[in-house]
């Protein structure tokens, strides 16, 4: 249960006061397709249209611009590889106060100048560690060494006051609203808009999503209390986390209806969709929320439905790896290791009587062995329908290639593809 001490602590009205002409009031838009699809009114909370492409900006502004002209005057800190360094950074050079920013030494070069871009002179950028908890680490110590004030990403009040202001917005632009979908990261989203809406619609339903390869806050909920995930897949970036706030988990706690996770195959489907059908372009965690209304369909229908597209950072170098994990969730896309008769026509045969009329090799790699009466080849076979495969497999022994399905073996499939 969340404290009524927590739930005081947070005024959301103030913080949309204060965020006035800093943040963007983002479009809420019906989105016709989506609607039609699940049978239900769909709207669309624009975050990726934000100022920084994202909402992250309204919990760090409104942290910052809170700070006494002392604390103002040391300046503040804050770890961050993405959402959360850009709008720290865009509150710096609003507020007129020095950043420094530590961002591990693996974090695209693009996020790197984005964050410059929005600080514009007032922020420093330190490159440190290989993963986010060493560059934590070292943002904590220098924060503590020179007295300057850290800004956290989402376990905070200020900040989680700040995310609330989305559903603010929500309501304000759709008061009878009826589901919203809040994608889930530390937490701190999930806290604020979602307290903010339960406050004033007790009967709204709220639904958490994660990436299915970072289920911190599911864990949580499972287990009482935030846990430490020993690993996670960090594709969705902004989503992912291996361990979610304390706050953040009593807030969400009390006000999430519940928590769904989303493969990351399915979201990268939904971000070309978005952007073929929509010319939306979202980060993996900006499409959470609408990559997962196929496992709400039955209980949205006919509702006023909300999702929340968080944010739209997304690096254009990605969208070969997003196209990938589509195909490959879709059923579209196969690998296999096939050993090939040492014989003329092996391939021959391969092309000509094995793939089917719509499959096409994406990928080919043979190195003849001649010592031996079988050579191996990775073999990357695109479908036209996912139905294809069985028929695929059937070719393949009737012709007799012996194959190794490297879809179905994560540890082969990351060490060869």
């Amino acid at each position: 249960m969340a404290t009524e001490t927590s739930k005081q602590a947070l005024d959301f009205e103030a913080a949309h006061q204060r965020l006035k002409g800093v943040v963007k009031h983002t479009p809420l838009q019906y989105n016709a397709g989506l609607s039609e699809k699940y049978e239900c009114e769909v709207y669309l909370k624009r975050e990726d249209l934000q100022v920084v492409r994202s909402y992250k900006l309204r919990g760090a502004y409104n942290m910052i611009s809170q700070l006494d002209d002392d604390q103002l005057n040391r300046g503040v800190v804050c770890a961050s590889a993405g959402n959360h360094a850009q709008g720290v950074a865009f509150s710096c050079k609003k507020l007129g106060t020095k950043g420094v920013i530590f961002m591990p030494e693996i974090t695209p070069k693009q996020k790197v100048k984005q964050t410059q871009m929005f600080g514009n002179g007032n922020v420093e950028i330190v490159l440190t560690g290989d993963t986010f908890d060493d560059c934590l680490r070292e943002a904590l110590a220098y924060t503590e060494a020179h007295e300057m004030t850290f800004i956290p990403p989402f376990d905070t009040h200020p900040v989680i006051e700040g995310q609330g202001t989305v559903g603010v917005e929500i309501l304000k632009d759709l008061p009878d609203a009826e589901v919203v979908v809040i994608p889930v990261g530390g937490g701190g989203l999930a806290a604020g808009a979602g307290t903010y809406l339960k406050q004033h619609n007790p009967d709204i339903r709220l639904i958490g999503v994660e990436p299915e390869g970072a289920p911190s806050m599911v864990k949580a909920f499972e287990n009482n209390c935030p846990v430490t995930l020993d690993s996670i897949d960090r594709f969705v970036d902004g989503a992912s986390v291996k361990r979610v706030g304390e706050l953040t988990y009593i807030l969400a706690r009390e006000v999430l209806d519940e928590m769904l996770l989303v493969p990351e195959g399915k979201v990268c489907t939904t971000i070309l969709k978005l952007y073929n059908e929509d010319a939306i372009v979202v980060e993996p965690a900006g499409a959470l929320s609408v990559a997962v209304l196929d496992l709400v369909k039955e209980q949205i229908k006919g509702k006023k439905v909300v999702c929340i597209v968080s944010g739209g950072n997304n690096d254009i170098d990605r969208m070969q790896e997003i196209k990938e994990k589509s195909l490959l969730y879709e059923g579209l896309k196969h690998y296999f290791i096939v050993r090939f008769p040492q014989r003329p026509g092996a391939l021959k045969l391969f092309v000509n009587n094995v793939l089917g009329p719509g499959d096409d090799i994406t990928r080919f790699e043979f190195i003849k062995k001649t010592s031996k009466e079988n050579g191996p080849a990775l073999v990357g076979i695109e479908l036209k329908n996912a139905e294809d495969y069985p028929a695929l497999l059937q070719r393949m022994d009737a012709h007799r290639f012996e194959v190794i399905e490297i879809n179905k073996d994560a540890t082969l499939f990351e060490y060869l593809v």
